[in-house]
């Protein structure tokens, strides 16, 4: 990949903004190598790139890695000493005073925050202003290509279906008694995700009962419940294509072993799918109105529905998160709770909406995708309209 310079620089324009400057040491903005699309090579000392909103990229290398930003366009600055690489850097901005860098004021947006405060004060010594680079982050790092869409849509396809066929085997093994832990159909899950050739960095979640209400729950070969006869089983399940490139597909689904599911559960879930419902709708809307929409907004509209019915401090994550080739991306939240994401939604992103309420005994999750295009926004795969009733 080939960095886009003059697409960059059309936006630090539209932003008035001077540059972006990106630094790195020792592979600590992952960012920055991936927008830049720098091939691997020994990189040990600080460099900087900066790409002006006017006017040719410049560089700065140290002298004993002079060929570490070769594969880039523009002149290359070289330093040894502090002094030096305080001086280059200077020459490097020249006149810019406004420029963005993978920062985040008081780090509201961990997900960009890359640039330690030492170099920030630098930058800021070199006589510039450093804002967030928040906004361009999300439109290089966040939005996919048609492959990517088709890839999520195939992914989305096989984990659908994965998540039926794993339903149906809890249901089976309790109707046969025969022994089934959380680890052992995480373990038959994945054995499925082989065959149909989906991969993901970790999970699936399976979990049941309080369990449940534990959104990060990961059953172990020794820490595992069983699951029974009456048990409200949750499934949190993502994963993407192995074809380079691919991006997630992520999903949560409940069910309940027995033939006809409790009030209580029915109760929450209602609830759960509600705020979902009403997220959803928020951004379709917006979207097909051409209204802007920030993700803080998007996860107060869920968090209205769960907090008017009086189960507000039951719900203590954000409603949602951008999905790329990492199941969480670095594009915008729909966050008002952990953060307040202030980024937009924009065109050819993909977010998960997942409200949850999480009680002593149980917890209910639902999970949809939403992908936003110029014109419409869509849920991608199937949506759980009750719990399953898996012995009906």
């Amino acid at each position: 990949m080939s960095v886009k310079i003059a697409e960059i620089q059309n936006d630090l324009r539209a932003a008035r903004l001077h540059g972006w400057l990106f630094y790195d040491f020792r592979g600590r903005d992952p960012i920055a190598h991936r927008v830049l699309g720098l091939p691997e090579a020994m990189r040990t000392r600080r460099w900087f790139y900066f790409i002006p909103a006017k006017g040719a990229p410049r560089k700065l290398v140290h002298k004993i890695e002079s060929e570490s930003l070769a594969a880039l366009p523009g002149e290359t600055l070289y330093y040894a000493s502090l002094k030096e690489l305080q001086a280059g850097l200077k020459k490097l901005l020249g006149r810019a005073k406004t420029i963005a860098m993978q920062y985040s004021p008081k780090n509201a947006i961990p997900y960009v925050s890359m640039v330690d405060g030492g170099t920030i004060e630098m930058v800021r010594s070199a006589g510039a202003k450093v804002v967030t680079s928040a906004d361009l982050v999300q439109k290089y790092e966040a939005c996919w290509s048609k492959e990517q869409l088709d890839s999520h849509m195939a992914a989305g396809i096989a984990i659908d279906r994965i998540v039926r066929e794993a339903f149906l085997h809890a249901a089976q093994s309790v109707r046969e008694k025969k022994s089934l832990t959380e680890y052992d159909l995480k373990e038959w899950m994945l054995q499925k995700f082989a065959e149909a050739g989906i991969a993901a960095e970790e999970g699936p979640d399976v979990a049941v009962n309080a369990n449940a209400s534990d959104p990060h729950y990961a059953a172990t070969r020794e820490k595992a419940a069983p699951i029974r006869e009456g048990d409200l089983l949750l499934l949190d399940v993502w994963g993407k294509q192995k074809a380079p490139g691919s991006v997630y597909y992520d999903v949560t689904w409940v069910g309940y072993l027995g033939a006809k599911v409790p009030e209580k559960y029915v109760k929450i879930f209602e609830l759960v799918r509600e705020a979902r419902d009403r997220a959803v709708e928020l951004i379709r809307s917006s979207v097909e109105a051409g209204k802007p929409l920030q993700g803080w907004q998007v996860d107060q509209a869920a968090r209205n529905v769960i907090e008017k019915a009086g189960y507000g401090k039951y719900f203590f994550h954000r409603t949602g998160h951008n999905i790329g080739q990492s199941v969480h991306g670095n594009g915008v939240n729909m966050d008002g709770l952990e953060t307040r994401d202030e980024r937009h939604l924009i065109p050819r992103t993909c977010n998960s909406v997942e409200p949850g309420i999480y009680l002593r005994d149980f917890g209910i999750r639902s999970e949809v995708d939403v992908y936003v295009d110029e014109n419409e926004a869509r849920v991608t795969g199937a949506v759980q309209t009750e719990i399953l009733a898996l012995l009906a």
